[in-house]
């Protein structure tokens, strides 16, 4: 969900939110979600069914590599601004073995020490766009498929790790501890952001079996980030992401991207 062009705004802490010392998971749901999110609803303060997300996250990766095997060229334009799909290809491979190098870490990884950092969220986009750079231009001469096989490795992986450490922190964001479940509907919801900009650069269209369950991944998962107010479920994830629906390999939509 390409950070670099900004990765969101952070929800503000309410009296109550799930702090780290706060008590059990379902009784915070509704103080942690409920106020700081813009166009929540009853349905985004409940946590995303833990079944459901991992069919959800392994339906994602599918994706992904039933597009990747569409693509026949990878200098086409995306959704992602100033990318081709070479280059998204090469993000997504980048992230996912970032997503595992993070839980292997947990919970003291780069990307907790980054979250754990007292500054403003601009800055955290910022810093987050930096480093989606900097490992995209470091990585090796590959085609794209090559770098969606790697892309798929690491996702599986993941995949396998989290399962057995759902509950375990993650990292601590402005006082409120994320668990490696909560982080994991983070990735399912790029996963799928990502599916639909590789579809829309080969020409077709994409919409996720179960939009309603990414509306409750990205409220857990992406805490700095507020959902729009849309009725649709999928357009609401992807005008949250800054993405535009109207966007067409022939006729390129500039969006503010945020993911």
């Amino acid at each position: 969900m390409r950070g670099h062009q900004g990765r969101g705004r952070a929800l503000p802490t309410k009296s109550g939110s799930r702090s780290v010392r706060s008590g059990p998971r379902q009784a915070r749901a509704g103080a942690r979600l409920g106020g700081g999110n813009r166009g929540g609803s009853k349905l985004d303060r409940r946590p995303p069914d833990r079944h459901r997300l991992l069919e959800s996250y392994r339906a994602g990766v599918a994706a992904i590599r039933q597009f990747a095997a569409r693509c026949d060229d990878w200098e086409a334009p995306t959704p992602c601004a100033e990318w081709q799909a070479i280059d998204l290809a090469g993000h997504l491979r980048c992230v996912a073995e970032n997503h595992l190098e993070y839980l292997q870490d947990a919970p003291d990884s780069r990307l907790a020490k980054l979250f754990a950092q007292d500054i403003a969220t601009a800055v955290l986009i910022r810093q987050q766009a930096r480093q989606n750079a900097a490992e995209l231009a470091v990585l090796p001469p590959e085609s794209g498929r090559e770098r969606i096989m790697s892309f798929t490795v690491s996702a599986d992986a993941y995949l396998d790790l989290m399962a057995d450490a759902w509950e375990k922190t993650h990292f601590i964001f402005r006082g409120t501890k994320y668990t490696v479940g909560d982080h994991a509907g983070s990735a399912c919801v790029e996963w799928h952001l990502h599916a639909w900009d590789l579809a829309r650069a080969v020409g077709e269209d994409y919409r996720p079996a179960d939009p309603e369950l990414l509306v409750a991944a990205w409220a857990w998962g992406v805490p700095h980030l507020p959902l729009s107010r849309e009725a649709d479920p999928w357009i609401r994830v992807l005008r949250s992401s800054g993405r535009s629906q109207e966007w067409r390999r022939d006729r390129p939509v500039r969006a503010r991207r945020r993911r």
